[in-house]
């Protein structure tokens, strides 16, 4: 499974790829899916931040970073003196993955597969190329190992700065070669954190080392 063959012939734009992958079926994910979510922010941006895939209310609205963990990635922008106008936010995954809650109609995230993050991977490709960012930030284990390979820890390596591509699983496919890549947990993790306070302070801290490599 890819999606490879549903990227847009020609000279690619942002626009071209938000509209094309709407009608992506490279993998099953689409099919329980309102829409796609894809990428969103300023089309030359310094730091693009990489989630791992949209949400409940992503799903629903079409946006990126629009739910609980979004908002508080959105307060951890303005602590650092930045919003979302000012980066690039994407996810790895662009259709949500989920299952039905035992009881009532809540529908429970659940995690994308290997395969699925593969099949996915030739937009990921395409919006970074695109908009060639300086800092790529990789919140979470999921988009880490993703892009850096599956023996990648974040719990060892949050806060810095790698570089990129020379540590890449395909380094072929991103051809800025002063990128860095700063990994670094989910937000959505802080919130599940037992002592939140603690684990904003330290997800503001690994932001703050990405935003000062730009």
């Amino acid at each position: 499974m890819s999606a490879e063959e549903f990227l847009p012939a020609g000279r690619l734009s942002l626009s071209k790829l938000r509209q094309a992958v709407q009608g992506c079926q490279g993998c099953d994910l689409y099919r329980g899916a309102t829409q796609a979510v894809f990428g969103e922010g300023r089309a030359k941006a310094q730091v693009a931040l990489i989630g791992e895939t949209p949400g409940d209310v992503e799903d629903v609205e079409g946006h990126p970073f629009v739910g609980p963990a979004g908002r508080l990635l959105d307060r951890a922008l303005h602590e650092l003196g930045a919003d979302r106008s000012q980066v690039y936010l994407t996810n790895a995954v662009k259709h949500f993955r989920w299952r039905p809650a035992e009881r009532g109609k809540r529908r429970i995230h659940q995690t994308p597969t290997r395969t699925h993050i593969v099949a996915c991977r030739p937009w990921l490709v395409a919006e970074l190329n695109l908009v060639s960012p300086r800092v790529l930030v990789a919140l979470g284990s999921v988009v880490a190992q993703s892009l850096l390979g599956p023996a990648f820890r974040v719990t060892k390596s949050r806060g810095e700065v790698l570089p990129w591509p020379q540590s890449a699983e395909h380094p072929e496919d991103f051809p800025a070669d002063d990128a860095v890549l700063v990994p670094t947990v989910h937000p959505s993790s802080v919130l599940r954190a037992d002592d939140r306070d603690a684990a904003y302070i330290d997800f503001l801290k690994d932001l703050a080392v990405a935003f000062k490599a730009a």
